[in-house]
């Protein structure tokens, strides 16, 4: 017994020490306990899902408890511009993409948000609870090595979304890179955008400075997320797609630099 205790007790010692000496526990240990934590509440939502399966409303109730696991990663949150959102009906939204962990800050969104969508490469389908809780939750899940594929599962649900009052969530640089900058656009969200005479919703997470995946650093650190004004559509065609999609990066690119340097700074985050 009195072995038992001691070896407790080391443990105890031993396990936060590790955490707090060692770069690479520190980095596993984080994102084993977010991937843990989405799945175990993904097990746990999938019979309520199932009820109304492919209805984006079943993501809302998900997401009020995953929105909080923002604890287990060591990062503090700061959302700017909800007031965008208000009143606001269909739209594509358009993000910059930076890691799996942006899933976070979607979900401390999503109540906003309320009827919302997302696009997602086919492989998250496969993730075990997590990927069923998004298609229960009606992801569009697409095959970035199938451009035609892919096109039509977007053109397919881009005509539901002025009718249902539904909001689309896309990642428009297409692949998340943590690099310091916003990088190109690809043009599909933009196309839905002005085919459906939607405004455009430009939300751009700080850059995160506390990780880097190559050197397994995953720190404690700040995110501002700003919610940027919507940008019309309304009169629009193909032949603007272009232009649409310039401004966007260029307003996006001049806020990531500008939330970056707060979060890095940690000033005016509450």
């Amino acid at each position: 017994m009195t072995i038992l205790l001691y070896a407790g007790v080391g443990l105890g010692i031993a396990v936060p020490v590790v955490f707090a000496l060692s770069r690479t526990v520190r980095y596993y240990a984080k994102l084993t306990g977010w991937y843990l934590g989405i799945t175990v509440t993904g097990l746990l939502f999938i019979p309520f899902m199932a009820l109304r399966p492919r209805h984006p409303r079943n993501l809302v109730a998900w997401s009020a408890i995953c929105k909080h696991f923002d604890w287990i990663v060591g990062v503090r949150y700061n959302i700017r511009g909800l007031h965008n959102l208000e009143n606001l009906g269909a739209c594509v939204i358009v993000a910059n993409h930076q890691h799996a962990i942006d899933g976070t800050g979607m979900n401390k969104l999503w109540g906003a948000l309320k009827r919302c969508t997302i696009v997602s490469k086919k492989e998250v389908l496969y993730a075990g609870p997590f990927g069923l809780g998004l298609w229960l939750g009606g992801v569009i899940f697409i095959d970035r090595l199938n451009s035609e594929k892919s096109r039509e599962a977007i053109n397919k649900v881009s005509g539901k979304l002025k009718r249902d009052d539904l909001k689309l969530w896309m990642f428009p640089e297409g692949t998340r890179r943590n690099t310091g900058e916003i990088h190109s656009f690809k043009k599909g969200a933009f196309h839905v955008a002005i085919g459906g005479q939607i405004p455009i919703l430009p939300i751009v997470y700080s850059q995160y400075y506390f990780m880097d995946e190559k050197q397994r650093k995953f720190d404690n650190g700040n995110i501002i997320i700003s919610v940027m004004p919507p940008i019309s559509t309304e009169g629009m065609s193909v032949s603007d797609v272009n232009d649409l999609m310039d401004q966007s990066h260029k307003l996006m690119s001049e806020e990531f630099s500008r939330i970056s340097a707060a979060a890095q700074e940690g000033k005016n985050l509450n």
